[in-house]
């Protein structure tokens, strides 16, 4: 019997050692899933197109155009209010070259008319020059008697025809 109670005190002893060194430890809580907290923004508005600053542009119609007595290159009153409103527009837009069309009326030789016609265009360019224009944005052509503002031989056409008129050739 003592016997027995040995076998049975090692086997009680036995199960308390494998019940104990066999446990489980407790299960982990289950993962609890990250939530991620969301920074505050504005609520985006819809994008707005790039303001894109339309530069003005000018154009020929905005020159004034310089009439000239009969047989005259030399720059009258209203030639020269009309120049200094042209030179203006030229500091305005400093980029801009334009060509001076010296012209005349249907009077006078082809060869006399020519020549007429680019002592005006070279006046009005001398004018703006000496207004402070760049004589490198300026440049001249007579075209004489070739290229009438108005047909007609009297003095109402012939007076429109005498004239200095501008052409921009690079803005």
């Amino acid at each position: 019997m003592k016997r027995l109670a040995l076998i049975l005190a090692v086997a009680a002893m036995c199960l308390l050692i494998i019940a104990v060194g066999c446990k489980k430890p407790p299960p982990a809580p289950p993962e609890q899933p990250k939530i991620e907290t969301p920074v505050e923004t504005k609520p985006t508005e819809p994008e707005k197109p790039a303001v894109v600053e339309e530069k003005p542009m000018i154009q020929e119609s905005q020159f004034q155009t310089v009439y000239f007595d009969f047989d005259k290159y030399n720059l009258r009153t209203d030639a020269k209010a009309a120049l200094d409103a042209n030179a203006a527009l030229l500091k305005q837009f400093p980029d801009v070259i334009v060509r001076i069309e010296g012209h005349c009326d249907e009077r006078g030789t082809v060869e006399y008319n020519l020549s007429l016609g680019e002592r005006r265009a070279r006046s009005t360019m001398e004018y703006l020059a000496g207004l402070g224009i760049d004589a490198g944005r300026l440049s001249i052509v007579s075209y004489g008697e070739e290229r009438p503002a108005v047909q007609g031989s009297d003095e109402g056409a012939w007076s429109k025809n005498r004239r200095a008129e501008f052409r921009i050739i690079s803005k």
